[in-house]
């Protein structure tokens, strides 16, 4: 590449040049002279943290078609092409040396032909158009926890989303070292067609170069796929977090309200559409994050920040009684983009929405109605499953009031769940930090869902619901989520939750609004006002304790009849869940903790007994004597 300075004042004007060069980063100048030389732009635009550059990005995302604009002042609309909805895991790639491994259940390409296929792939792409530059924070700003990253893309619909996500850091920026690492991500949509979609999606690629901080992503314009801070980051994330000693984690965290004036901040890992922005938006309770969760260890506590200041949320199923909060956001004047919905008369529409919905209108294929099938014979349904709303924090009104703490907020416990049918109650406490890493943590099976390209419903081992983004040997990761509380005095509590156990008619045996009865009571057991039953894989509510939080929390009568369906330990289903989990790990997870294999073989000996004592399937009334 040719001399650096010389390329960006060539290629800028004075104001842009100015800009980038008050920002005094060798890596930046560096990545961003060669991101122009590589894909040609006709412009640059570098966009500062003012009011006025933000205001330019949305009106540029609304002159380029990028978004078109609603009824309700402020709302925007964005369509993705049919093909391209969803994070792709095919083509979602780490860039490897040669001399180094991952785990093979990480999909990876050696690192010099990976790039030379992508940079082949943005050769020249944005000719023509314009390169944003956004300079943003994971973290809030000038944290402990901030990572600070730097976005270009040729999507003004990339760099609005981005601006509801996450904070502007271009500040920060300015007083940074010359030599000081940052992250970087090179995005380009590529070939665009009448509609302003990518579409060369056969060529979309999402190469992530770990050795350099720094990812590439083209011919795509999914947001998971395109906004570099979001998952892609963090993939960056947890390997400085491992050389560093803290945790970069896929959860939420929110507040929650309990005895005498309260507050307990629990957080949770799920994987897309198993109830995670459900949780952390409970009615009555605050949101500090929907998404990514940093953890560090400030002065012997546990303490947390999200990652993020917005939600990008699955809007499916979003309704005004299962989800108040959000639901006002949609239906008021403010800023929202929403992604791949239906319109009709400039109005939004999605799936499971709880009202009545247009038989005509458009979405992402185009015109839309009622009945109308795609190439290959299938229905399209109104909007896609995996539609989306973007919205920054600060416009719901229960949003906590620490979300910008830079010190973050102590951490009272942690739970993971997914979708399973058959084996896992619908909460239950781990005996301590390590057994509900491994159990509820390193074990999480779940079923696949619309929000990963390919095939629904096959149940997979997503360990701690974060597997994907892993750059880190597996068992590395669950050696430092193990070992992260090492010298913190008062550990959060562990749990495992399931909101899609199943009967024996394939019915639901909860309810949608019952898992705010588990998160009341995890959060009465942090403070040890709640009993539990010992079960073999951990703690369970006694009976009398969710009588009383059922007819709190939601008004409504619990029977032991709920309680037997709900809490009946399934022995059976859980010992194949074990040898599922058991072999997963042998398979793909080499040098794992020998603590995996310890915890595994000693609920397995728990349940075997159990099951000597009370049979295949065991009443919690049995086990609470």
């Amino acid at each position: 590449m040719s001399n650096v300075k010389a390329l960006l004042k060539k290629k800028l004007t004075g104001e842009s040049y100015s800009r980038l060069m008050a920002v005094d980063n060798v890596k930046i100048h560096k990545f961003v002279a060669d991101a122009i030389e590589l894909t040609g732009p006709e412009a640059v635009f570098v966009c500062t943290d003012s009011q006025e550059d933000v205001e330019c990005v949305r009106r540029m995302a609304a002159e380029n078609r990028e978004e078109c604009s609603l009824e309700t002042p402020g709302h925007t609309y964005h369509f993705d092409g049919p093909d391209d909805q969803g994070r792709d895991r095919e083509i979602t790639k780490y860039l490897v040396p040669k001399t180094e491994t991952l785990s093979k259940a990480l999909n990876q390409i050696e690192r010099e032909e990976g790039l030379a296929e992508i940079r082949g792939l943005l050769k020249d792409s944005m000719k023509g158009r314009t390169m944003i530059l956004r300079f943003l924070s994971l973290g809030p700003t000038g944290s402990i926890f901030s990572t600070l990253c730097v976005q270009a893309t040729d999507s003004w619909y990339v760099a609005h989303s981005e601006d509801l996500l996450y904070r502007r850091a271009y500040e920060q920026f300015s007083k940074i070292g010359r030599k000081d690492n940052v992250f970087c991500f090179l995005h380009s949509a590529g070939k665009l067609n009448e509609n302003m979609v990518s579409a060369d999606v056969e060529h979309k690629r999402v190469y992530m170069d770990y050795t350099q901080d720094t990812i590439y992503s083209v011919n795509t314009q999914y947001g998971g796929n395109t906004m570099g801070l979001k998952k892609l980051a963090l993939r960056l994330t947890i390997r400085k977090a491992d050389r560093e000693g803290w945790l970069a984690e896929h959860m939420f965290i929110s507040g929650v309200h309990g005895p005498g004036g309260r507050k307990t901040y629990l957080a949770g890992a799920f994987p897309s559409a198993c109830g995670k922005t459900s949780t952390a938006m409970l009615p009555g309770e605050t949101i500090m994050g929907d998404d990514i969760a940093y953890f560090k260890r400030i002065n012997g506590e546990f303490r947390a920040v999200n990652a993020e200041s917005g939600i990008f949320g699955i809007i499916q199923n979003v309704t005004a009684k299962d989800d108040p909060a959000i639901w006002d956001v949609l239906n008021k004047p403010g800023e929202v983009i929403f992604g791949n919905i239906l319109v009709a008369d400039k109005k939004p529409y999605w799936l499971g929405m709880g009202t009545q919905t247009p038989d005509k209108g458009v979405n992402f294929c185009g015109e839309w109605f009622k009945g109308k099938k795609d190439a290959k014979g299938n229905e399209i349904p109104l909007a896609h499953k995996n539609a989306r709303y973007t919205v920054a924090l600060k416009a719901l009104a229960n949003c906590d009031p620490e979300l910008d703490n830079p010190q973050g907020v102590v951490l009272g416990g942690v739970m993971y769940g997914g979708r399973d049918g058959k084996a896992s109650v619908p909460v239950q406490q781990s005996f301590d930090w390590a057994h509900g890493i491994v159990l509820y943590g390193a074990s999480l099976e779940t079923e696949t869902t619309f929000a990963i390209i390919g095939k629904e419903g096959v149940m997979e081992i997503n360990l701690m619901s974060i597997q994907d983004f892993l750059a880190v040997p597996l068992g590395k990761y669950i050696q430092n989520n193990i070992d992260f509380v090492r010298g913190i005095r008062k550990l959060p509590l562990v749990f495992g939750v399931n909101y899609f156990l199943k009967d024996k008619e394939g019915k639901f045996v909860n309810g949608m609004r019952d898992k705010h009865v588990w998160v009341k009571w995890m959060e009465l057991r942090v403070h040890g006002d709640a009993d539990a039953i010992t079960c073999p894989t951990g703690q369970i509510p006694c009976y009398d304790d969710l009588v009383k939080l059922f007819k709190q929390v939601l008004g409504k009568s619990y029977t032991k009849e709920d309680y037997v369906r709900q809490f009946t330990i399934r022995v059976p289903e859980n010992l194949a869940k074990i040898d599922r989990v058991q072999k997963y790990h042998r398979d793909n997870v080499p040098n794992n903790p020998q603590i995996v294999y310890d915890t595994l073989d000693a609920t397995r000996q728990r349940l075997s007994e159990a099951r000597d004592k009370y049979g295949d399937y065991i009443s919690p009334f049995d086990l609470a004597g």
